[in-house]
């Protein structure tokens, strides 16, 4: 081992003053030549960004002394301007959909500058799915998602939806912030969950300071908030950091109609004169291309003169070959044995539904988050308990059928 490291600095060491006669040594020039500013300046290109001594989220201060805020931060924040390709991607991306998700944020109450919680989940991909199967770009679970009220199912995923998920994702910061009252806590429980935030909480002494719980929480979540933080930051001075994006052409001016019928988009491309790629990236939320209007009214979104196109076109947009995308399907023959087995799941599905349901409570659950996630409301909820207030402790059985 010795003898290779005694063979190793030599060599290391050649290489060195190769490389640097090499750099000072153009056009003749010998080793003694001074470098140029522009020469310097590219040299030392690659160096750690500064880090403020403090930022602001959600007109609070937010100081970054504290040693591991500031490694956490540094890193993350590194990561984001030394990554151009995925940033100036992001800030494209927000062209398109922060102007969606402001007005529904501060209609609802939620300070602007939770719209980033969209570019850590999904990095603004309503398309987006986790190996958990969230989707959207606010990663919804399907269970969260229908206590929110997005439907979920094989033609339509409306957690890809960027209103519907947006007004579902409002509501839900509402409710966890009526819960810890701390904007920052409400970023954690987003990420890991109210009950996990609790229980850091409880191995704290019932501190509610994020720094003081900050030992306690998954692995996860203590990366999140200084994630989430530095893509609050870096989406705002940007330009501070030599990530200056060419101007855009921001998407063409959209409206949206509401359709009663099914349609499909092989028959708005065909009759609206629109383009295959627009109608499908303004309609994430249709798994198939088709839009099942008859079971549920549905929204459409396509380009103003797309619109203006559908609207003209009345009856014509649905009859164009509505027999070979609708009727045309081929029949598959089911064995007897998967008969009976349906048969059986059928009756047994029958049975199981006619018994009462029960719910353990959670820790941070509410009476009115249970109500929403079990389609019920809160007076049922009270009635078949016999609860006379609103308090409900952890870890009791709930019926809520």
């Amino acid at each position: 081992m010795k003898k290779i490291l005694l063979v190793a600095i030599p060599l290391l060491f050649s290489l060195t003053i190769t490389l640097c006669s090499s750099t000072s040594g153009r056009e003749g020039g010998g080793i003694g030549d001074e470098i140029s500013d522009s020469e310097i300046r590219v040299l030392s290109k690659t160096k750690s960004v500064e880090i403020p001594k403090f930022v602001h989220f959600a007109d609070e201060k937010v100081d970054l002394d504290r040693y591991d805020m500031h490694e956490r931060f540094d890193r993350e924040i590194n990561s984001f301007t030394y990554f151009h390709s995925t940033t100036l991607l992001l800030i494209k991306r927000a062209n398109r959909y922060f102007p969606i998700i402001e007005p529904i944020l501060k209609k609802n109450g939620i300070p602007d500058d939770f719209k980033y919680l969209a570019v850590i989940e999904s990095s603004l991909d309503p398309r987006a799915v986790s190996s958990a199967r969230a989707a959207g770009l606010w990663q919804f679970m399907i269970s969260t998602g229908k206590v929110y009220g997005l439907d979920v199912n094989s033609l339509i995923d409306e957690r890809r939806d960027p209103i519907k998920s947006s007004y579902a994702a409002a509501h839900y910061l509402q409710d966890l912030y009526q819960i810890f009252g701390d904007w920052t806590l409400v970023i954690a429980a987003y990420n890991c969950g109210p009950a996990n935030v609790n229980k850091a909480i409880r191995r704290a002494g019932g501190s509610r300071d994020y720094w003081q719980i900050y030992p306690y929480l998954p692995q996860e979540t203590r990366g999140y908030v200084p994630a989430f933080i530095a893509a609050n930051y870096v989406m705002n001075y940007y330009c501070e950091h030599n990530i200056c994006p060419m101007t855009t052409t921001l998407p063409p001016s959209t409206d949206t109609i509401i359709v009663d019928r099914d349609v499909h988009f092989d028959q708005i491309v065909a009759v609206c004169n629109v383009k295959a790629e627009e109608v499908k990236a303004l309609n994430p939320q249709y798994r198939t291309g088709l839009i099942p209007g008859a079971k549920k009214s549905c929204i459409l979104r396509l380009p103003t003169h797309g619109i203006s196109a559908f609207i003209a076109a009345g009856d014509s947009v649905y009859t164009y070959k509505s027999d070979e995308l609708f009727t045309n399907r081929s029949e598959v023959a089911v064995s007897q044995s998967a008969k009976k087995s349906s048969a059986t799941r059928s009756r047994s599905s029958k049975s199981s539904r006619s018994k009462s349901r029960t719910h353990t409570i959670r820790s941070g659950e509410t009476l009115s988050t249970i109500a929403k996630r079990y389609g019920t409301t809160v007076s049922k909820l009270k009635r078949l308990n016999g609860i006379k207030g609103t308090s409900i402790r952890a870890g009791k059985k709930l019926k809520v059928r």
